[in-house]
């Protein structure tokens, strides 16, 4: 029998989505997905999804169209931990662009060994256990995820099972995913010292423009229901930050 997902949907405004995230309010909304440059901080695009939409799913299509628009030779993006997607590492590794994205922390099975103390050895393309002993590739399933499974005849018999592995035949599976080597090279991008300077950026830049729409431009609620008048709203906003943003340089330059 199919497994269905009930969706909730919203009675006064049917577009909106449902937005269900740790730490935070569950409520039924739209999210702005929001672009700004380093220098000035000059919003450059504004998308709005309903609530439900995760924030890496049009973050692609947002970059490229920005790329195209406005001719910009973007060098190097700044994210948060939901952009911490193998599509996104990939992405920005394809076309070249610099990626810096906040660590995401995953909470491993409660007294088992995190993923992180199994070593890949990406030239015998195995992982190895924390006890020494060699994971090998078996197969690679539909969502692009390669599994490694241990020998159970001699997990069997380890002192670290109790740490390593619940499952009924004593064998350890680890998966990686095809385009893994990206979302690594993104983390390491992180701990450079241009890393750190881009990731501190992040906070003072597009954190601080969506902090300023919904303390002083009222963008914390929608006035008007549906996805086109919320998008109208958020672009409304988005114009007169700039036009703040860009008075404020030009006087300075006066």
């Amino acid at each position: 029998m199919r497994e269905t997902k009930e969706i909730r949907k919203s009675t006064t405004d049917p577009e909106c989505g449902f937005m269900s995230r740790d730490n935070k309010q569950e409520m039924f909304c739209y999210l702005d997905h929001r672009t700004t440059d380093m220098k000035f901080n000059i919003i450059t695009d504004v998308f709005v999804t309903p609530g439900n939409v995760h924030d890496s799913v049009p973050y692609l299509s947002r970059l490229d169209r920005q790329i195209e628009r406005f001719g910009f030779d973007v060098e190097a993006v700044a994210l948060d931990s939901g952009y911490l997607t193998n599509p996104i590492c990939k992405g920005l590794s394809d076309r070249n662009i610099f990626g810096v994205i906040a660590h995401r922390r995953y909470q491993p099975t409660k007294g088992l060994f995190p993923k992180w103390k199994f070593h890949f050895d990406n030239e015998l393309d195995i992982y190895i256990c924390p006890n020494g002993e060699e994971l090998s590739y078996s197969t690679t399933t539909r969502e692009g995820y390669r599994e490694y499974k241990s020998d159970s005849k001699k997990c069997a018999n380890c002192p670290l099972l109790q740490e390593c592995t619940k499952s009924k035949n004593t064998q350890k599976v680890v998966t990686r995913h095809v385009w893994e080597e990206h979302k690594e090279k993104v983390r390491l991008n992180r701990l450079s010292k241009s890393g750190k300077m881009l990731y501190k950026f992040r906070k003072e830049k597009v954190q601080r423009s969506f902090a300023d729409s919904k303390e002083l431009h009222g963008l914390r609620y929608c006035r008007l229901r549906g996805l086109q008048n919320a998008s109208e709203q958020v672009l409304l906003t988005a114009a007169c930050q700039n036009m703040k943003k860009i008075a404020t340089h030009l006087a300075k330059l006066a």
